[in-house]
């Protein structure tokens, strides 16, 4: 590849960080004296967090613009991400819904349609809610004739969501808006009237964004009457960390309450006849010691997703009025591939697994019998297989790390798929490859890891290699396509995923292996990750950069604090970073089911042993690294990422950048509009080009 200079051939003078003062906070965790001297960037709203956080930012800008690589990547993402973008249609009522994107626009348009041929129109267009494209669609419900619409916006990225109503066929909103939502969706009644949703107590002035999120409720909403009026339908206030989400079966029959308490995939399943008001909801399944995802019913008997005695997922059937463990049939039994979920249509259960993090999707009857599988075009994701009893087809989302998300149509009568909306991209997929490979983890255990790379690249140790990981909560890492990644690769670079324990990749035993006392397990996977790379002459410290976000910028974190010197660049992303006190802020309480929490005095052990903030040490020289958070993230409060920086540019021992890059009116990451997206990917890029000393291809 002819190559022009790279960005580090002329070294930058040594940074001067902005001043951030060392308070004397000394917290005692079970007789352990632990110092906390940005505990005042926790007021992230104050003139001294304020004051530091612009002159960060002003900071970042200006090291940033002096990347002779900066304009070239973003003009090439910009490029290259101006393609058309549609999302899985679904019908309700006789009627089409779908989303599209024409290019670059900010946010993606929703349309509607009474056949797939025919014209289709504008039914709510997020862009036009606000000037810079910040105020997104976080929740999408038509009724079951299609003729309302439950939708929910989000300003700034923020999960607290605001529903409202809009009728289909005149596009105008009706009066009703309900305030205070999270987490929730919309279940609408058979007959139209209303929905129910869940919510939280209104937080008090200022607090919205930290304030720890407690005593949800859910209510019912009857259309053309006030919030206040809103009917309250369940709440358990001796248990302020639990949750309940509302499901109407597809028949009317029954109005389930799934109730969970944490992160973790454990339920109780309460259920009562939908008409009956004033019925009290009375207990069907579960007691919070395994998944219970209700598919749909058949009258009395109900079939769930469950892992109750099957690590890797099964279905089985519940009847309502013989509830018990006993009487429990098993409609489809646990298989090798781990089964993530499953969704009838018409009269077909189609179970969706993993395969060593690849698609599978078989068909069943509603009585178990395997029919067939959907075949696949390569190693990739696919996602969508929604319907309900009459369906006749469905559709569903397919793309890999090398291709963009193609749309099929699947018949249920012929089990035929054809392409029903493929992007045109400036790019030849075939001219991309991916493999997977697996590799031992400290302890043994094999772990698999995809490779995507650009045909003809040569592996040695001078190959640029992005090493991105997660490992938690039980989400499984698998082939997606991104345009930041395939810029990445089309410049020569190598982009890694292995599936690290903490992840969903393997059931339920995988995701804990990765958990609490044993989290270390995933940073001990995310290293082997780099040291196979290495050790197999693919890669060299020097040249390979690691990435990740929310969990897996803890993960980043910790694994350039106990192995700095490893890796070449470092991005660690909205990422969770100070461990003792995550779970003191809006819905961190949760995350203990993974994490476990200080105020548990072995957990807390472990916690402190890889906090990313506090294993921090003076003078130890720290690869180049860009942190990255959003000044409206109330899903990781900012002051992780802040904390985490003040702190490592104090104890940083040599000349390598420490900056941190603070997006503003934005969140934790959904609903961020083009623009943002694409101008954060420019400054991650054009940060590692840098930092490894990437040569960027001859070209204007």
């Amino acid at each position: 590849m002819t190559s022009g200079p790279s960005p580090a051939d002329e070294p930058r003078d040594p940074i001067e960080y902005p001043e951030a003062r060392r308070g004397d906070v000394v917290d005692d965790y079970h007789s352990t004296a632990v110092a906390d001297p940005y505990r005042w960037m926790e007021d992230i709203d104050s003139a001294e967090t304020r004051a530091w956080v612009e002159a960060q930012v002003e900071l970042f800008e200006s090291y940033i613009e002096g990347n002779p690589a900066r304009k070239r990547i973003q003009d090439r993402l910009t490029q290259l991400w101006d393609y058309e973008k549609f999302g899985v249609p679904f019908e309700e009522g006789g009627r089409y819904f779908y989303s599209y994107n024409s290019g670059l626009q900010n946010q993606n348009v929703y349309y509607t349609t009474e056949s797939l041929g025919g014209d289709a129109r504008v039914l709510i267009d997020p862009n036009t809610l606000s000037e810079d494209g910040t105020v997104a669609l976080a929740g999408l419900s038509p009724n079951k004739e299609g003729s309302r619409l439950a939708y929910a916006v989000s300003d700034a990225g923020s999960d607290w969501m605001v529903w409202k109503v809009r009728d289909v066929e005149s596009g105008e909103d009706l009066d009703d808006v309900v305030r205070w939502s999270k987490f929730s969706g919309a279940e609408w009644t058979p007959n139209g009237d209303g929905f129910f949703y869940g919510r939280f107590p209104e937080p008090k002035e200022g607090d919205d964004l930290k304030a720890a999120n407690y005593f949800a409720k859910l209510y019912y909403h009857e259309l053309g009457t006030p919030q206040e009026q809103d009917r309250l339908v369940w709440e358990d206030p001796e248990h302020k960390d639990w949750r309940a989400d509302a499901t109407v079966t597809d028949d009317g029959a029954y109005l389930l309450f799934t109730i969970g308490k944490g992160t973790d995939d454990k339920y109780r399943v309460l259920s009562r006849p939908l008409a009956d008001e004033g019925a009290e909801p009375t207990h069907l399944v579960g007691d919070f010691d395994a998944d219970y995802t209700f598919i749909d019913n058949d009258g009395p008997r109900l079939f769930f997703r469950t892992d109750k005695d099957a690590p890797l997922g099964k279905v089985i059937a519940v009847d309502v009025n013989d509830p018990g463990p006993e009487h429990w049939e098993t409609i489809i039994p646990e298989a090798e591939e781990t089964l993530l979920g499953v969704n009838r249509i018409g009269d077909k259960l189609f179970a969706q697994y993993l395969k060593d993090a690849k698609s599978q999707v078989k068909v069943f009857d509603l009585e178990g019998t395997f029919e067939r599988e959907v075949e696949f075009p390569e190693i990739g994701t696919a996602s969508g297989f929604d319907g309900d009893r009459d369906s006749t087809e469905t559709f569903y989302a397919f793309s890999s790390f090398t291709r963009p998300t193609t749309i099929y149509r699947y018949d249920l009568a012929s089990g035929a798929s054809s392409v029903y909306k493929r992007p045109e991209v400036g790019f030849d997929p075939d001219d991309y490859a991916t493999e997977q490979v697996f590799y031992e983890s400290k302890d043994g255990t094999k772990v698999p890891m995809f490779l995507s790379y650009k045909k003809g690249t040569e592996f040695g140790p001078e190959t640029p290699t992005l090493l991105y990981g997660y490992g938690g909560f039980n989400i499984p890492l698998t082939p997606s396509f991104s345009v930041s990644r395939l810029v990445w690769m089309e410049l020569g670079g190598v982009y890694a995923v292995p599936n690290l324990r903490g992840g969903g990749e393997y059931g339920e035993a995988w995701h804990k292996a990765g958990t609490k006392q044993q989290k270390q397990n995933v940073f001990d996977d995310f290293i082997a990750a780099a040291e196979y790379l290495i050790g197999e002459g693919k890669t060299s410290t020097p040249k390979l950069a690691i990435q990740g976000r929310s969990n897996g910028g803890l993960l980043v974190g910790a694994c350039m604090t106990q192995r700095p010197d490893l890796f070449g660049a470092c991005l660690p992303g909205v990422g969770v970073l100070d461990m003792l006190r995550f779970h003191t802020f809006t819905i961190g309480w949760a995350w203990t089911d993974d994490y476990g929490s200080s105020e548990v005095p072995g957990e807390f052990e472990a916690l402190y042993a890889y906090s990313p903030y506090h294993r921090l040490e003076a003078g130890t020289c720290y690869p180049p690294t860009l942190i990255v958070t959003a000044d409206h993230d109330d899903r990781v409060y900012p002051a992780h990422s802040f904390k985490f920086a003040a702190a490592m540019q104090e104890a940083q021992g040599c000349d390598e950048p420490i900056l941190i890059r603070i997006e503003t009116r934005a969140g934790h990451g959904a609903g961020k509009p083009t623009a943002k997206i694409i101008e954060e990917a420019a400054d991650e890029m054009a940060f590692v080009v840098e930092a490894i000393g990437f040569p960027m291809p001859e070209g204007e």
